[in-house]
């Protein structure tokens, strides 16, 4: 069998890397039973040692037990999120409740949990490493958080939610992917698409090409409710086209609607909440976060939310003082927000944002930025192995190494968008790091660009490049983390603290040195001048009311969703209704505003891992402002200051308590006040 199937034997591929090549989608649903099997033998096996528990006869087997698993998983939903094609998405399907049920049958084992609960009351008695103890101390909350310690009736009910849970998340996200592809817009005339650069028409006739429309124009769709291209389009119909189509995503009857699916989603979270002792999910999901509690999240939110709607506000009459002085005024509407941001950010500090793409080269950002910054900072190096092929051959493989020539693991790059390819950016692991299994990193970063025409360039918009950093932060994250039990393994820390690295390595973007190597003319090598690179800082706050409130507007929709209790999530739920109301209540519901992700294109909460979650960005970013100001005072970048983030922050991946790395790493808790001051929210 394991001859048939490569998924069943080691890979002999440097660093484990999957052999993309000979798996076939029929080998995955044999190679998950059989791994689904091994991890039960491996578990009974722990269970049923006589001798009273200790860390080598419990923890050691259980952090050794499920590799085959792992790494049949992290295999497969690689693929699943970046190329799934409708024979994947089935797999996936039949999948979902089928992993809920093993998982569950572990977290939930009452054998395993005694064994481990004796450990964590022992604690204090063991002779145990730090990390070891915090292992304990780890699996301990995150079994009874799970509901562990539920008699077997609770746990019956509770394996029924999370199996139709899985199912659900798995149909958001499907629905999301092919409502996304059929809501593309298509032009026919060229002339339609007045301000876009040749690269981007480019990109938009390939993709008309590849759907047999050749000879037309189709605008892709992003994850996010705007689209890069509306700042840049002149036509105002051409604009509303693409925004009405990004905003009915999943809100259209028929069999793409997400409406029923996400009720049920907010309905059963809220159900499981109440099985496992909470009044919410939010008040389930903070409980096990650097936030604590909903209440927390909630004083943070509100507290940003006045001053971001007052700036939004006063950006708002500014854009509005612009179109009033044309000829055919028209009161400005959502979709026209970033054309006449353009313009304002033109008059108050003559910069066109658009027309730096010539000077955003992906390869040259690749390499000249991203690794450059990295290398400065901490001493690795990137080369590329072509020999060494991904799940698809967009995706490029590169192999990592210490300034002292030693092995990191591989970076794997996939930077455009396809129809198969879920929306957004994200980093994942497909082997995870760790001294007891002998294991490095691989990691992947997948971006959503749109790929040009064969032999024009790649040119990224500058917030292309900013996601570019933001992933590559997460990468290495996740490449650094060095621990000995894969439980800690990479970025696996509380979801509140995981963005914190990501968004610090965007400082670099801007820092002189590593701008003037790889921000270059894709055509005559020129540097960007330095007069666009001083209004480039200067206009960095400036937006920041919009940018604040579409973001704080979803968090806001998340924790709205997510603090129902489980009587009021039972109710039929209007979901438009729903969601005005939330956002009135917080003050963000201003039309020509939208919230970042409407609720059924909410792919973060309703199929990732962000659920009563995205609050997430802003909290990690009171760590990254106060982190930046760290490195600004001590000289920047400077393999000093990148050994010392790296060694206390990075290197620990979740083997330590988050805020504790970070009182590490800075000699004090973080303030709120950088964050305030970036975002231009400071009274």
């Amino acid at each position: 069998m394991a001859n048939e199937n490569p998924l069943l034997s080691p890979s002999t591929l440097p660093y484990g890397l999957p052999d993309y090549a000979a798996i076939r989608p029929a080998h995955y649903l044999p190679a998950f039973d059989e791994a689904f099997a091994q991890q039960k033998v491996e578990i009974g096996a722990i269970t049923r040692v006589r001798s009273m528990p200790t860390f080598e006869n419990t923890m050691v087997p259980l952090e050794m037990s499920g590799r085959l698993l792992g790494d049949v998983a992290r295999t497969f939903y690689t693929v699943s999120s970046a190329d799934a094609t409708p024979e994947i998405q089935l797999i996936e399907e039949t999948l979902a409740p089928l992993m809920s049920a093993h998982n569950d049958s572990i977290e939930l084992n009452s054998a395993l949990f005694w064994r481990i609960k004796t450990l964590h009351d022992a604690l204090d008695d063991l002779d145990l490493e730090p990390e070891q103890r915090y292992l304990v101390q780890r699996r301990f909350r995150e079994m009874s958080h799970a509901g562990a310690g539920l008699d077997d009736t609770a746990k019956a009910q509770l394996t029924a939610l999370n199996q139709r849970l899985s199912t659900l998340t798995t149909s958001f996200e499907k629905n999301l992917l092919r409502d996304t592809n059929d809501l593309a817009v298509v032009f026919d005339d060229v002339a339609e698409l007045d301000g876009l650069a040749e690269g981007e028409l480019s990109a938009a006739a390939q993709a008309a090409a590849e759907r047999g429309l050749a000879g037309k124009w189709v605008i892709t769709l992003t994850l996010f409710t705007g689209h890069p291209y509306l700042a840049s389009l002149t036509n105002r119909a051409s604009r509303k086209r693409i925004f009405d189509a990004s905003r009915a995503r999943g809100s259209r009857d028929g069999e793409n609607d997400n409406r029923p699916v996400l009720r049920e989603i907010v309905r059963l979270r809220a159900e499981r909440a109440r099985l496992l002792g909470y009044d919410s999910h939010a008040a389930y999901i903070t409980s096990d976060e650097t936030a604590g509690s909903p209440g927390a999240v909630h004083d943070l939110l509100r507290r940003l939310a006045v001053p971001a709607a007052r700036n939004a506000r006063r950006e708002q009459a500014a854009l509005q003082a612009i179109i009033d002085a044309e000829p055919e005024p028209f009161p400005l509407d959502a979709h026209d927000w970033a054309f006449y941001t353009e313009k304002v950010r033109a008059a108050e500090y003559d910069l066109d944002r658009g027309a730096l793409r010539p000077w955003f080269e992906a390869e040259r950002v690749l390499r000249d930025g991203v690794f450059h910054a990295a290398t400065e900072l901490y001493g690795v190096t990137f080369a590329e192995r072509h020999d060494l092929g991904a799940y698809h051959p967009d995706a490029r493989v590169f192999e990592v190494r210490n300034a002292d020539a030693t092995t990191v693991g591989l970076f794997v790059l996939d930077l455009y968008t396809r129809d198969t390819k879920r929306g957004g950016a994200w980093m994942n692991s497909i082997v995870s790091q760790s001294r007891l299994r002998g294991t490095q990193a691989v990691v992947v970063n997948n971006l959503n660009v749109p790929k040009p025409t064969d032999g024009k360039p790649t040119l990224l918009t500058l917030d292309e490049v900013t996601t570019l950093f933001h992933e590559f932060g997460h990468a290495l994250h996740g490449l650094f983390a060095t621990v000995t039990y894969p439980h800690f393994a990479g970025t696996n820390v509380f979801r509140d603290f995981v963005e914190f690295p990501s968004q610090v390595n965007e400082m670099w973007i801007y820092w002189p040195e590593i701008l003037d190597t790889y921000a270059r003319h894709s055509e005559t090598g020129e540097p960007l001048p330095r007069d666009v690179v001083a209004k480039l800082r200067a206009s960095e706050a400036f937006n920041q009311g919009f940018a604040t409130s579409e973001y704080l507007a979803a968090s806001w929709l998340d924790q709205a969703w997510h603090s129902l209790s489980a009587e009021d999530a039972a109710s039929e739920i209007d979901v438009a209704a729903f969601e005005a109301s939330a956002l009135a209540d917080i003050g963000l519901d201003n039309p020509a505003v939208p919230t970042r992700y409407s609720s059924t294109y909410f792919a973060h909460v309703f199929s990732g891992g962000y659920s009563a979650g995205y609050y997430s960005y802003i909290w990690s970013e009171v760590l990254d402002a106060d982190a930046v100001e760290w490195f600004r005072e001590n000289g920047g970048l400077t393999r000093a200051n990148g050994d010392r983030f790296r060694n206390r922050l990075l290197g620990v991946g979740g083997s330590k308590d988050p805020l504790e790395a970070y009182r590490d790493f800075r000699g004090r808790n973080a303030e709120i006040q950088p964050l305030l001051e970036r975002r231009g929210l400071a009274s």
